[in-house]
């Protein structure tokens, strides 16, 4: 994988703010208009290199991805899989729908391979924080992750560069599980106007041994830093800005961070 150049270092503070004041996101609410009004409603007037981070429930909520589970009928493939797995049919059959493998499974865990290439539990598929039925778990409801993470936030960009007149970064953050380690970070699933991978391979140490394999993901360590501000329960603040890093004129989208199948040692 070619990347460019690494970015430029950082020599002032970096932070990172939560946009308070958000209100809850529907199908077809306008993000540009919601995003751009929080951060009027905050006192911040963005600056160059500003990157805004937003939540991706909220971007799922306003592009529609809000499923009735009622509509779902579960395939005798999903049915087995939930028995399998202790897990409703029709959200099974939601997961297997967005992904193209199935990595692992066992009681309460079901992982696989998303079809945009995310390897997680259960698709990206969540159902914290979303308007349920009144009809208790037969009237239950899930959201998926967007259809195109990229493209969302370069929509976004353009309509926050278009009513600010300066140039941002987008990052629509979600929350990802590793290997060997206890407890979930934020990560970047769509980007747009940043750098996501700094590649310092090539270049040299304090010492002067050539670096073979430092490559930086500068999109999930600033997912990770914007999902600390803004919380992952009941916070209510789905967005935030970090500010402090310098301008950069990349912009690679999240996709790039994908590791490829022919390097996966773990399939």
């Amino acid at each position: 994988m070619s990347t460019p150049p690494h970015s430029p270092s950082v020599q002032q503070p970096v932070s990172a703010a939560p946009l308070r004041g958000i209100p809850l996101v529907r199908a077809g609410d306008d993000l540009v208009s919601i995003i751009g009004d929080a951060l009027v409603g905050n006192g911040i007037t963005p600056a160059a290199g500003d990157i805004v981070c937003l939540a991706q429930k909220i971007v799922s909520k306003a592009e529609d991805r809000l499923v009735d589970l009622r509509s779902v009928t579960p395939s005798a493939e999903a049915v087995q899989l939930a028995r399998e797995t202790d897990k409703d049919p029709r959200l099974v059959q939601l997961i297997l729908d967005e992904s193209t493998t199935v990595v692992r499974k066992k009681p309460g865990v079901l992982l696989v391979r998303h079809r945009l290439g995310i390897v997680g539990a259960q698709a990206g598929i969540d159902q914290s924080n979303v308007e349920h039925g009144p009809g208790g778990t037969e009237d239950e409801r899930a959201l998926l992750l967007p259809v195109d993470p990229d493209r969302s936030a370069a929509l976004l960009r353009a309509g926050l560069e278009a009513r600010f007149g300066v140039r941002l970064g987008v990052i629509i953050t979600d929350s990802n599980n590793r290997p060997w380690r206890l407890g979930s970070i934020g990560s970047a699933i769509g980007c747009s106007g940043i750098r996501v991978l700094d590649d310092r391979r090539g270049q040299t140490d304090l010492f002067g041994r050539e670096l073979k394999v430092t490559l930086i993901n500068r999109a999930d360590a600033l997912a990770t830093l914007a999902t600390l501000v803004m919380g992952e329960s009941t916070e209510m603040t789905p967005a935030a800005i970090i500010r402090g890093l310098p301008p950069d004129t990349a912009d690679e989208p999240a996709r790039n961070a994908i590791r490829p199948l022919e390097e996966d040692m773990f399939r």
